[in-house]
């Protein structure tokens, strides 16, 4: 790989697309890695000093020069460095290209599928991965929950996002490596925003669905949706590859991003839909207590599906991932089908936890209006007994959803127990004061159909010990992660660890001890 030979930063910058400028002189200092954060400069690497929210890189040059930085990228106009100082009209998207470059372009040499969406991204990554491996191809994932090389698995983070550019194109470096020829890339909006998948060359374009997230970084629907159409649109930019380029857009046609992203894709566009009326479609469905039967249709050919995920909304994810590996890929139907049979369950996704209670308790990451809706509908599938939904909304992030949620919750569950969930700087006080506000609005009770509880906990314990025989226990929120932020401070936290404790205490039984939080406003 030619990131690998250390490049000088002159030749990294050979062959990327984007204007720049030169201040000072070109060096000969070969290129040893790429810096985001002047603490973490090595001798040799180059620096980008990026422009946060918070925080402004260039601030930091002095001191990534002090620690051996032989390059600096920045935005603003920066004269008389004692290293070349290239200045970018957008410091993120140079660090995607040349993130690219310093690898070696890997994604040339592979198939890339990218997977947006606002729910399902994960289910949908790992839904295709199943499949291309049933068919016998070399398959590689990078999700927001790991990244798989071959037999090993990397962890990708504590909280659910795209890695960083960097990090992406090492996985894709690795993998290349390693001989994988398909990579399925779950690419969120920030991801996408922020261009850490700019220059992984896709091939291969899907979405989920797009609804109420994000607004708090994106301003709003339209400027969320615009983030989540750049991958359609980057698409056209892939470079020709020897195995070929499907540039395949796969879109919902039952979702109000429909119309959108048919408008800015290629002419190489599949839709599905659970509502016929589609390429693609679902006909003779059925809920089993085991998951999901049902058959894909299109006017060529239909095919018999048995699915171990609940609910009606893995139904399309099921079907997502079917157009794009067989309309995409040239795989079988039925070998797509073996693959999503292959596919038992997702970390923290409906994840049943089951010590023998005599109540259904689940653990799902749905932390948004819509899917927390989806599986608040899905558990009403599930038993006949009273749905208890545990949940909050995080700080610092979009303020309506705790409204939505809050709603939500209240006309889909008979209790709901509104807890901290990354309250971050905010008071939680406030954040449950304000669903709270909104159940009532929508007609709960405090006491009786809704409750405060601040410490998550506590909540999970409450939830636990009010269940009946019949009922269904659901923790929403923070599904397969492993921490939670209070102030600017993650604390080692796991769902499905604490309601194992919970329901072993209520059983009297031997189980893990519950995950300790700071104490609770």
């Amino acid at each position: 790989m030619t990131g690998f030979l250390k490049q000088t930063l002159q030749q990294l910058l050979s062959d990327v697309p984007c204007r720049w400028r030169l201040f000072g002189s070109w060096n000969d200092a070969r290129i040893t890695g790429l810096a985001m954060d002047s603490r973490s400069v090595q001798p040799g690497n180059l620096f980008f000093a990026l422009t946060g929210e918070n925080t402004d890189g260039h601030r930091f040059i002095n001191q990534s020069l002090e620690n051996g930085a032989v390059g600096v990228i920045g935005e603003q106009p920066i004269e008389r460095l004692p290293v070349p100082y290239i200045q970018v009209g957008n410091s993120r998207q140079m660090l995607g290209y040349i993130s690219a470059a310093f690898y070696g372009y890997p994604a040339r040499n592979m198939t890339i599928i990218g997977v947006t969406g606002t729910d399902g991204k994960t289910t949908t990554s790992n839904l295709i991965f199943e499949i291309l491996m049933k068919a016998g191809l070399r398959a590689g994932i990078i999700s927001t929950v790991n990244a798989v090389i071959g037999d090993e698995v990397l962890d990708t983070g504590l909280h659910v996002t795209t890695p960083e550019a960097p990090d992406i194109q090492r996985y894709l470096s690795r993998m290349a490596t390693a001989g994988i020829t398909h990579v399925v890339l779950e690419s969120t909006s920030h991801g996408l925003a922020q261009h850490r998948v700019t220059g992984c060359e896709f091939d291969i374009a899907v979405v989920t669905n797009i609804t109420h997230e994000h607004l708090d970084f994106h301003g709003s629907y339209e400027g969320y949706r615009h983030a989540k159409g750049l991958l359609f649109q980057m698409l056209e930019d892939t470079s020709v590859k020897n195995q070929g380029n499907p540039r395949l857009a796969v879109l919902n046609k039952d979702d109000s991003s429909y119309d959108y992203l048919h408008g800015i894709s290629g002419q190489n566009q599949v839709c599905y839909s659970l509502c016929g009326e589609a390429d693609y479609w679902a006909e003779n469905i059925i809920y089993t207590p085991g998951g999901l039967e049902f058959q894909v249709s299109t006017s060529r050919w239909k095919q018999p599906v048995n699915c171990n995920l609940a609910g009606a909304y893995n139904i399309s994810n099921c079907l997502a991932a079917c157009v794009a590996v067989v309309e995409g890929l040239g795989v079988s139907p039925q070998v797509a089908a073996e693959g999503i049979f292959n596919l038992k369950t997702i970390p923290g996704r409906m994840e049943r936890i089951n010590l023998g209670q005599d109540f259904i308790a689940i653990v799902d990451f749905a932390h948004t209006p819509n899917a927390l809706l989806r599986a608040l509908e899905t558990t009403r599938q599930m038993t006949s007994g009273r749905v208890i939904a545990v949940f909050g909304s995080a700080g610092l992030r979009d303020r309506e959803k705790r409204r939505l949620m809050a709603e939500v919750s209240q006309q889909n569950a008979d209790i709901s127990i509104l807890t901290a969930e990354d309250p971050r700087t905010e008071s939680l006080a406030a954040i449950l004061e304000e669903m709270a506000s909104a159940a009532t609005v929508a007609g709960g009770k405090e006491g009786k159909t809704f409750f405060r509880v601040p410490d998550r906990r506590k909540a999970i314990r409450s939830a636990v010990e009010m269940a009946k025989p019949g009922d269904l226990v659901i923790c929403c929120g923070k599904g397969h992660e492993q921490s939670m932020c209070f102030g600017t401070e993650e604390y080692p936290w796991d769902d499905r660890t604490a309601l194992r404790a919970a329901l072993s205490e209520r059983l009297g039984i031997e189980g893990p001890s519950m995950p300790t939080l700071p104490a609770a406003e």
